[in-house]
């Protein structure tokens, strides 16, 4: 266990105490859902280190003499600090005030990004990469005053990335908006600089991404807030998101109060649609998502009939042409349409009707659209 001693601090409120490791008390308003629920403060800072896995974090961590630290270490490196949430840890014996610990600046943004050979050269300073999760290469950037995250990835995933955050804003769905810039797919922090906390789903379901668990925790939260879950998966399963996992989605909290004002606007749909190449199946008959997403209705009624009254946005076709247009990234149009309006039609039957047989002998579209 990770030998500390301090505070876990909400901007310049202390709400937790830490004592050789070990959370000894904490306001259970305030304090990161994680903690509260687990109260094991090394796994929390070790969730919020870069992923190792990443070729650029390794070189990062080098530059920063940080090569032989763990998780929880690298972490601490920046107190545990994020751009998404006002959470830190302030050691014993520290008079450190939130101001001089939040990122005012990133001079590694290139490093990360693209393993920039002259972003290794720069002198270690206070980066937010250290605590930029997630797999794909990517960097806090400060624009205007706003961080923007930048991602690395290839046409496919831009273009399913940016189709489906256009489509749910057409829909009227709370999406995290992305577009393009420099080679790049870019995202602007939605917290707006921790103006509010953003807490992962993981906080409470640890790696569990199972749609039935999930709801369980999240209904027992609110129906106001299972209903935002179940839009964010339905999008899912009509744009064929193989990827929603427990960091992806998760809740925005009051500073304040740390009351759940909402989940979070639906991000991350890079590993979505044709992100992986185009599936063989555009009649979608077949498809797995669809199967999961209906194996959960089934398990769940109360899910299936919160859809039927939410009165889920229409998919049409016009829709999706003017998504299409609005992308700066050619793809299939006529396949993409059927894919979707396919998956639109088999999921309306799935969350409409019970019967089993009638889901499964929807029409399908033609690639002729």
């Amino acid at each position: 266990m990770l030998n500390i001693s301090g505070e876990i601090m909400s901007g310049d409120k202390a709400i937790a105490k830490v004592k050789n490791g070990e959370l000894t008390e904490y306001d259970a308003a305030l304090v990161p859902l994680y903690l509260k629920r687990t109260k094991n403060v090394e796994g929390w800072l070790a969730s919020r280190a870069i992923d190792t896995h990443r070729t650029n974090s390794r070189l990062l961590k080098r530059a920063l003499r940080l090569h032989n630290a763990d998780d929880a270490q690298t972490a601490l490196a920046v107190n545990g600090a994020t751009v998404t949430d006002r959470y830190w840890f302030r050691p014993d014996g520290s008079t450190a005030r939130y101001e001089d610990i939040r990122f005012k600046e990133n001079y590694f943004d290139t490093l990360a990004l693209r393993g920039d050979p002259d972003g290794f050269s720069h002198k270690p300073s206070r980066t937010p990469e250290l605590t930029n999760i997630g797999s794909y290469e990517k960097c806090w950037r400060l624009i205007d005053g706003g961080w923007w995250m930048y991602k690395s990835g290839n046409q496919n995933e831009y273009f399913s990335e940016l189709f489906i955050c256009t489509l749910g804003e057409k829909l009227g769905l709370n999406m995290a908006h992305y577009e393009l810039d420099g080679g790049y797919i870019r995202t602007k922090d939605f917290t707006r600089g921790a103006s509010v906390n953003f807490e992962p789903i993981s906080a409470l379901t640890d790696d569990n991404y199972d749609y039935e668990d999930c709801f369980d925790v999240i209904s027992a939260l609110s129906a106001e807030l299972a209903e935002q879950y179940l839009k964010i998966i339905w999008l899912d399963t009509v744009c064929y998101n193989m990827d929603r996992h427990t960091e992806n989605f998760g809740f925005l909290r009051d500073v304040k109060s740390g009351e759940i004002l909402s989940m979070a606007p639906n991000f991350d749909n890079n590993i979505a649609l044709i992100s992986r190449g185009y599936p063989t199946d555009v009649t979608r008959k077949t498809d797995g998502i669809i199967r999961i997403f209906k194996e959960f209705l089934d398990a769940k009624p109360a899910a299936r009939q919160m859809l039927r009254d939410i009165r889920l946005p229409k998919i049409t076709e016009e829709l999706l042409d003017d998504s299409l247009n609005a992308v700066p990234i050619e793809a299939d149009a006529k396949f993409i349409k059927a894919f979707i309006l396919n998956g639109r039609d088999i999921v309306d039957g799935i969350i409409c009707s019970d019967d089993i047989a009638e889901t499964e002998d929807a029409p399908s579209q033609d690639m002729s659209l």
